[in-house]
């Protein structure tokens, strides 16, 4: 047997139920509170974001409600790996937790943008933090068996989220209402920083001794923000040259993590000859495809006319695939658990490619049997991703030193968002330059669905590729 099916070759889990049982139920609640907070708080900024600008003004400000949030969770992330000594992990969740607070009241009595972006910013740093502090504690709570059982509970959480947070931002985004939706989570910040210390276990700070790797992390964040303004910009040129810069970017930041001592993520993470950077690789490719769902509520809508409520709930099936195959797989072990990964990167990749014709087709009169095939593929391209992120996780956890687990936990957030952000600006240059735009109307839409998807399920095959040769690496 390989060392990469050793390390996930551990006894049947039961169900992810066991996370609840009374040993663990505080830790799981705690931990999965702070990866809540950040998927719900996502979706309800989004939700309310047009109620805040009609309010306080700012629409030339308005990209970076999100743009922001993205990046200051990435340095979240990277806060909880590389957090001064002295602090430890159960106090980077007290730190984390009452600067989510204080981000959210900054938002709630917000006068204009760039105070609400005070705010986001805040609030992005703490729910970042919080995300990674999700993946880090794991090992530390739970036995071996129930580590992919704690990534379901998350990927279940994030599914529920794509529900929960639209409809309860409906809620508030009446008038000046919107304000209530920053406001109840101040006390909700509180609450869980006053109950860390009781809830969550203390553990040693086992990290290598090393200085913060300010290079990469400027790189980093440089990256991150370039490519979320080029996701918010429609000028093509302009969006393909942040893209361009953002890339060199970040090929940057992996020349400097490779020839440093100093590293931002662990060992052998920029080498391509050891295991654990072919696992981000697949995490990166397969989001980096999934965020290409952006356009499908208005390709339903204006090529299928399905009405705009009805689209945002198709588009839902995304999640609910992730989260459907997530439990169906969280018990997979060994060569079974490796065959999960490459399976749903191919369901990924064809669920993907199918859209061009399922979802690429002129159905302006709204006929139900022709929208049916594109929600199948919807939920499939969810599926796909789902079937196997759980054991990708738990091979990063299990692939790394003990004094690198922090690194490799906070990574995984971030290669999220990195994947999230190149898909997404990259989606908005296919789907613009195939004629989204101009010549627009049904025959630019047709074109620009044909070509997005056609092109976003090229990275799954990378994705399949890294995935395939996990099987008989080295560490």
């Amino acid at each position: 047997m390989s060392e990469i099916d050793q390390t996930i070759a551990l006894p049947n889990a039961s169900s992810v139920f066991r996370l609840f049982l009374p040993e663990h139920l505080a830790a799981t609640l705690m931990l999965a509170g702070g990866v809540t907070l950040y998927a719900v708080e996502s979706y309800i900024t989004a939700t309310i974001a047009p109620s805040i600008v009609r309010d306080i003004g700012g629409l030339a400000l308005f990209s970076w409600v999100t743009s922001l949030f993205v990046a200051a969770a990435v340095l979240g992330s990277i806060f909880a790996a590389m957090r001064p000594r002295g602090i430890t992990l159960r106090g980077v969740y007290v730190i984390a937790a009452l600067v989510f607070g204080a981000g959210s009241m900054v938002a709630a009595i917000a006068p204009s943008m760039p105070v609400m972006l005070i705010g986001r910013a805040l609030q992005g740093l703490g729910t970042g933090a919080l995300a990674a502090l999700g993946y880090a504690f794991i090992r530390f709570v739970y036995p071996k068996p129930l580590w992919p059982k704690a990534t379901t509970l998350y990927a279940a959480i994030w599914g529920i989220s794509t529900v929960i947070g639209p409809t309860l931002g409906g809620f508030f985004s009446a008038g000046s209402s919107w304000r209530y939706a920053f406001i109840v989570l101040v006390p909700l910040g509180l609450t869980m920083a006053g109950l860390a210390p009781r809830l969550l276990p203390e553990v040693e700070d086992d990290r290598e001794q090393i200085k913060t790797p300010v290079a990469q992390i400027g790189l980093l964040l440089a990256a991150v923000l370039m490519i979320s303004a080029a996701g918010a910009i429609t000028a093509t040129a302009m969006k393909a040259l942040l893209i361009a810069a953002s890339v060199i970017a970040v090929s940057a930041m992996l020349l400097v993590e490779g020839r440093s001592r100093n590293r931002l993520l662990p060992s052998g993470a920029v080498s391509l000859s050891k295991p654990i950077s072919r696992v981000y690789l697949t995490m990166l490719a397969m989001t980096l495809v999934l965020v290409s769902d952006v356009f499908i509520p208005y390709f339903l809508q204006s090529l299928h006319g399905v009405s705009p409520l009805m689209s945002g709930y198709l588009v839902a099936l995304v999640a609910v695939g992730w989260t459907f195959a997530a439990f169906l797989s969280s018990s997979l072990t060994g060569g079974q658990a490796h065959a999960a990964i490459i399976i749903g990167a191919l369901i990924e990749a064809a669920a993907t490619a199918s859209l061009t014709l399922f979802l690429a087709r002129d159905n302006a009169e709204g006929q139900l049997l022709l929208v049916v095939p594109a929600a199948a593929a919807i939920f499939m391209m969810g599926f796909g991703i789902g079937l196997g992120w759980a054991h990708l996780v738990a091979m990063v956890l299990k692939l790394v030193a003990s004094n690198e687990q922090d690194k490799a936990s906070a990574a995984i957030p971030t290669m999220s968002s990195l994947g999230g952000a190149f898909g997404a600006a990259i989606a908005g240059v296919i789907a613009n330059g195939a004629g989204l735009v101009e010549p627009g109307g049904v025959a630019g839409s047709i074109a620009a669905a044909h070509w997005l998807y056609a092109a976003m399920a090229l990275p799954s095959i990378v994705a399949i590729a890294a995935a395939i040769t996990l099987r008989d690496s080295r560490n």
